[in-house]
Parts: structure tokens; C-alpha cells; sequence
């Protein structure tokens, strides 16, 4: 990893922020894609830092990051392992990130739809019965934004995620709601793989407007089974292949 160089004509400093995470992403990608296995040992800080010209706390900073997610562990002597994937923090927004970045596998992909399938559908339930009318007016914007942009552009995306989201905080369930940001993140990085990767053309709007209906009734059974549906559909548009 080198360090990119400054535009010409003005010279701006890296921020070690940058840096370090900068080496973490890189790092982070290798391991998630199966380029650096589990067990493989890292470079040292004297190593890496004089093959990529960066400073070794950086990489030092970098290794806790990674460490954190789970990725890595240290052993003896300072060696700095690949973890297990059964030690990796799976839900991780960045490890997320970095699993569908490389293109995940099938198992992976299909393990994320089964865990939407045992939570979305349950937390639609609740929060059919325990929603308020600002919770409900939130998640019918979001369905306006989502028909106004579409799922290959990133504001129709953001506003899926918001309508998901919506939903979970609506459970007025805390351990569940501690859930939200990653199940969001997940939708978001499912829904990316389905429509960009996949090339799905399928309509979600009407998946999506029988799970507001349900929850606008206040029909909690309604709500799990649209719910279950939609995500069976979305499963489907990311089965298709390219």
C-alpha cells in the first residue's frame, strides 16, 4: 500500500485517520476474500512499514481495528494471525462491507437472507402492534423515496434501509433494536448484490407497500407474513444469475 500522491500545484497532509483505515480496508478485504487465510501470519510493523511507506503506528493502529472485528488475533512474539471466520464479527458494518466488496459466496449470501427471515418478519409483527403515527408517516416516505429513485440508485437504497430501520425501532425492543444498524446494513448490501450484481428487474414496491399496509392496520400477523414474503422475493432476485 503506498501512499497516493498530493495534487499538483497544493500539497494536503494524510490524515493518520485516513491511513490506518485505509490499511484496516485493504487488510480487511484480503482476509473476508480468502486471499489471506486463516492462520496466516501478518507482516510485522518494522516489515510492513518499510515495503509500503507507511508509519508503523498506523499499522499498529490499523492491526486493533482488525482485531476488534475479530479478524485477527496475536500470538506469541508479537506474530499477528488470521482468525477463524467463526471469530469474525460477521456483523460488523465494515466486515460486511468488505464481504460483499469481494463478492461473497452463495453460502454466505443465502446465510444472511435466513437471518432476515428469523428477525424482519417477527419485528414486523411487533411493530405493527406497538408503532406510532410518526413511526408509520417515516416509513411512507421512505416508500415514496424508494418509487421515486429505484433500488440501483443509492437514495432509493438509503431510503429501503430507512424503511427497514423504521420498523426495527419501532419494536420498542432493545436487544433487538441493538440489531438495527447491521440488519440495515444488510438490506442495503443484499439489495445491492440483487440489483447490481444480479441484474434483478422484478417490481419490490409491492412487497414493500403489503408490509405498510399491514402495519398501518395495526395486523401483526399480516405483517410477519408480508414481511417473510418480501424477503423470500428478495432472496429470489439475488438467486438470478447475471
Amino acid at each position: 500500500m503506498t501512499r497516493p500522491a498530493a495534487a499538483s500545484g497544493h500539497s494536503h497532509p494524510i490524515r493518520s485517520d485516513d491511513v490506518r483505515h485505509g490499511i484496516a480496508h485493504e487488510l480487511g478485504v484480503a482476509i473476508v476474500s480468502g486471499r489471506l487465510m486463516p492462520g496466516t501470519a501478518l507482516l510485522s510493523e518494522e516489515r510492513y512499514s518499510t515495503e509500503n511507506g507507511v508509519s508503523r503506528g498506523a499499522y499498529r493502529e490499523a492491526l486493533r481495528i482488525l482485531a476488534a472485528k475479530g479478524l485477527i488475533q496475536n500470538r506469541l512474539k508479537s506474530t499477528t494471525l488470521v482468525n477463524e471466520r467463526s471469530k469474525w464479527s460477521m456483523l460488523d458494518l465494515d466486515v460486511l462491507g468488505w464481504m460483499f466488496e469481494e463478492g461473497p459466496s452463495r453460502a454466505f449470501v443465502d446465510s444472511i437472507f435466513e437471518l432476515r427471515s428469523i428477525v424482519e418478519p417477527s419485528a414486523a409483527g411487533l411493530a405493527a402492534m406497538r408503532r406510532t403515527e410518526r413511526e408509520l408517516a417515516r416509513m411512507g416516505h421512505a416508500l415514496e423515496e424508494m418509487e421515486r429513485y429505484g433500488l440501483r440508485d443509492s437514495r432509493g437504497r438509503a431510503a429501503d434501509q430507512t424503511f427497514h430501520l423504521a420498523i426495527l425501532t419501532a419494536t420498542r425492543n432493545e436487544p433487538l433494536m441493538t440489531l438495527s444498524t447491521s440488519i440495515a446494513a444488510a438490506v442495503e448490501w443484499t439489495t445491492r448484490f440483487a440489483r447490481d450484481d444480479h441484474k434483478s428487474d422484478r417490481d419490490p414496491m409491492p412487497d414493500h407497500h403489503a408490509v405498510f399496509a399491514a402495519l398501518a392496520a395495526g395486523d401483526a400477523g399480516s405483517a410477519r407474513r408480508a414481511m417473510g414474503m418480501l424477503i423470500d422475493n428478495a432472496l429470489f432476485d439475488a438467486s438470478i444469475t447475471a
